[in-house]
């Protein structure tokens, strides 16, 4: 099956119908997942800047990976709920849109560092000074925050490319 016959069968769906038919629904589920963005971001912001030393720095990588990490996975919750009812109300606008598609693998691949960078900070004993940890902790922290701004970027962009 390939996408535009994926896209028309999601489209011709009844819960298509009623999400693009209830004139409340994508801009109420749109404003929601921007909020949602702008906490995932904000938890991202937060943890990226104190790992990159720029922030926070009285406070121990694990005290504020900890205190952002539940917004952060709530947040993406909330993102790819609301992002999968609006693609399921204008499939036609996103499934063939070349930066929707750029945009789910910068949010596949910013999680994957977020399981894999942050999530060892919250083991007790665990320490940012180990010699692998050291090296790679800032680097890692920026470029999670460029990959993060580019889901932002990306998210703008699928409105105006087609």
């Amino acid at each position: 099956m390939d996408t535009q016959a994926i896209t028309n069968s999601i489209y011709e769906s009844g819960v298509s119908t009623v999400i693009r038919d209830t004139v409340w629904v994508i801009p109420t589920v749109q404003s929601i997942h921007i909020l949602a963005i702008a906490t995932l971001i904000g938890s991202v912001l937060v943890t990226d800047l104190r790992l990159a030393g720029v922030l926070a720095m009285e406070e121990t990588p694990r005290v504020v990976a900890t205190r952002y990490m539940k917004w952060l996975w709530a947040a993406l919750v909330v993102v790819l709920v609301t992002g999968l009812v609006m693609l399921i109300g204008e499939p036609d606008r996103v499934l063939a849109n070349q930066i929707f598609w750029l945009k789910m693998a910068l949010v596949l691949t910013a999680t994957v560092m977020t399981v894999l960078f942050r999530l060892p900070l919250l083991r007790e004993g665990f320490s940012l000074e180990h010699a692998y940890w050291a090296r790679v902790t800032k680097p890692l922290a920026w470029l999670s925050l460029l990959i993060w701004i580019g889901v932002i970027f990306c998210g703008r962009w699928i409105a105006y490319v087609i």
